[in-house]
């Protein structure tokens, strides 16, 4: 059967999902920190952290945005047909817009903007992330990610 690339980008454009909350721990952010070796205070000493305007310990800004393949795929996104395989391609903007308090929930909203098809049996999605933390007015993280992805007819 072969690739009916109007129906796929028409299918996928314009979805929305959202993802289960998810919890940030202190053990969550201490392995973080280990992994990429930024022990800075406000992350990893909760003493410290709570004499600062956080009042606590935060995630890390590239921890929280190293989530969102773990939230997505605790969402119920649209199914794609064919789907060989994805790529993460990178993103366009990020930005830190609220600190995540160490023992915090967060999910992901997730809005596919564009998709586009590069090659017979290859896509590049374009997907806009708002990441919020349960309580919180306002996302904490916005993104803009960009993933590819392979589809066999």
């Amino acid at each position: 059967m072969a690739i009916d690339a109007d129906t796929i980008i028409a299918d996928l454009v314009g979805q929305r999902y959202l993802s289960d909350w998810l919890t940030v721990d202190q053990p969550m952010i201490d392995r973080f920190a280990d992994a990429t070796g930024d022990h800075q205070f406000i992350h990893v000493d909760p003493q410290r952290a709570a004499k600062t305007p956080f009042g606590g310990t935060i995630a890390h800004g590239f921890l929280l945005l190293s989530l969102l393949p773990r939230l997505q795929g605790m969402a119920d996104r649209p199914e794609i047909p064919g789907l060989a395989m994805g790529i993460n391609y990178g993103t366009d903007r990020i930005r830190f817009v609220r600190p995540v308090h160490a023992g915090s929930d967060v999910r992901a909203a997730f809005h596919i903007a564009e998709v586009t098809q590069k090659a017979p049996d290859r896509f590049q999605q374009t997907i806009d992330v708002e990441l919020h933390t349960r309580g919180q007015d306002g996302p904490a993280l916005i993104a803009r990610w960009l993933g590819q992805f392979v589809v066999r007819g």
